[in-house]
């Protein structure tokens, strides 16, 4: 059962730096998480220090940093990802200028030694923008390309690296019989297998294709979630896929209403990559007129239709058991207004994928046009079976970080408590999301700005009792 009450005492916190950045995509961040726990106790951290230096630093669960190794961005330079393994922390930058390029660098635990820089993949300045991921435990990256024709993806070459960054196979995933509305991402298991992901057949196929290093095999998985229902044509809005250490991966998917936009239904599908071979379609979540009036009692709105809403995580239990969690965001108006992210739908799934209960949770987020939604949003973590939702939120005129335990077995939810952090209400807030991490189900890092007159951070480590 979730606990009726809990409370947080800051045990701990040391200066800290940290300058704001400057995305060119304001909506879509793509370091989202710049403090990752480590499995050995204590966390890595990638911090912006100035126009054109970042620094990977490690600190110990008492917040003693152990070592702060810098890292030089030239023009044109920016991050793309960032990760850490068992042995190192490892950050992808890119390269914009007469040519795209994608470099990395690793960075020893140990001693925060950094590698030289390692091309990882190139492109021309005007293909789409070049990609990576990591594997879930981080010791595998593939890196990849788009190649159009006529504007449109018809293949992807992509390059698969080990954790010391060594080549283990070149390879062209090709995408000529998918005709010319699909969209398509690559995710690399632990083992180096690479997951090919495709919303095709005009927005309705949901497909999984395995390519192996060891073998020529590919295998291929696909369900149809959208089609023609009731005399209404029903498309993919959104999308989101989570591949497991075991390889096992999970998608989900908001559909809507071609004609309308109206919401239809959540589905949800796991493609089982063992030896079986098996997928499963979980029974669809109606988006209907009740779920409507569900959302409306919960926020205390007179929204007259479910929309703006987008997935944003997809949790695993031990027991199989999955939560999926989509978030309302939108901008009141044109560029210039403010980025808003209001409540949480969490859907919760037993694990024979038997959707078991859903609940929405009220917040209310505001951000300057400037930041759009990076800076807002939430953290989720999973321990056992608990869900922990960490929110910067104002409640009752209290500007602070919230924690919300949510049991992922029957959904119930705890009421919001502060972390007793006072954060300042100011207009760069994007570090109190993005330096938010667990040590432990019951130890939270985080970083604050006490007060609006100082300009000093802080990092500060929680202890929730």
């Amino acid at each position: 059962m979730v606990p009726a009450s809990l409370q947080a005492q800051r045990v701990k916190s040391t200066p800290f730096s940290y300058l704001p950045e400057r995305a060119d995509d304001r909506y879509n961040q793509r370091v989202t998480s710049k403090a990752l726990a480590l499995s050995t106790g204590g966390f890595v951290i990638l911090a912006h220090k100035s126009a054109t230096e970042y620094a990977v630093e490690r600190y110990d669960a008492d917040l003693k940093r152990l070592w702060s190794t810098t890292l030089p961005l030239a023009a044109g330079e920016s991050v793309d990802a960032f990760a850490r393994s068992a042995n190192q922390a490892t950050v992808v930058l890119h390269s914009a200028g007469a040519a795209q390029q994608l470099s990395a660098y690793t960075f020893e635990l140990t001693n925060g030694q950094k590698s030289p820089a390692k091309k990882l993949i190139e492109a021309g300045p005007r293909e789409r923008r070049l990609a990576a991921s990591f594997s879930p435990d981080g010791t595998k990256l593939v890196a990849w390309r788009y190649l159009t024709r006529d504007e449109q993806i018809r293949a992807i070459s992509a390059t698969v690296y080990d954790e010391k960054l060594q080549k283990l196979k070149d390879r062209t995933y090709d995408f000529h019989d998918q005709g010319g509305f699909f969209s398509t991402t690559v995710q690399v298991g632990n083992d180096g297998s690479q997951f090919v992901t495709l919303v095709s057949d005009g927005m309705k196929k949901l497909t999984a294709r395995r390519y192996r290093n060891d073998s020529p095999e590919v295998k291929v998985m696909s369900v149809s979630v959208g089609g023609t229902f009731g005399g209404k044509e029903v498309n993919v809005f959104d999308s989101r896929f989570a591949l497991q250490p075991d390889n096992t991966l999970y998608a989900a998917a908001i559909c809507n209403e071609r004609e309308t936009g109206l919401y239809y239904s959540l589905k949800l599908v796991k493609f089982d990559f063992s030896a079986e071979g098996d997928m499963k379609f979980a029974p669809e979540v109606k988006f209907t007129s009740d779920y409507l009036a569900e959302v409306n009692k919960a926020t205390g709105a007179t929204a007259k239709r479910v929309e703006d809403v987008y997935l944003t995580d997809l949790l695993l239990t031990d027991e199989k058991q999955v939560v999926v969690i989509g978030e309302k965001k939108y901008e009141e108006g044109g560029d210039e207004s403010p980025g808003h992210t209001r409540e949480l739908h969490l859907f919760g799934y037993n694990e024979f994928q038997t959707p078991t209960w859903h609940r929405i949770i009220a917040k209310d987020q505001v951000a300057p046009a400037a930041e759009g939604f990076s800076s807002i949003s939430y953290r989720a973590a999973l321990f056992g079976p608990e869900v922990q939702v960490v929110t910067w939120e104002k409640i009752k005129n209290k500007s602070d970080l919230y924690i919300r335990r949510v049991n992922a077995q029957n959904g119930t939810v705890q009421e919001p408590k502060g972390l007793g952090l006072n954060v300042a209400s100011d207009q760069n807030p994007s570090y109190v999301k993005d330096f938010t991490t667990w040590l432990d189900p019951k130890t939270i890092i985080g970083v604050s700005r006490p007060s609006k007159k100082s300009a000093a951070l802080m990092l500060n480590k929680i202890v929730i009792k």
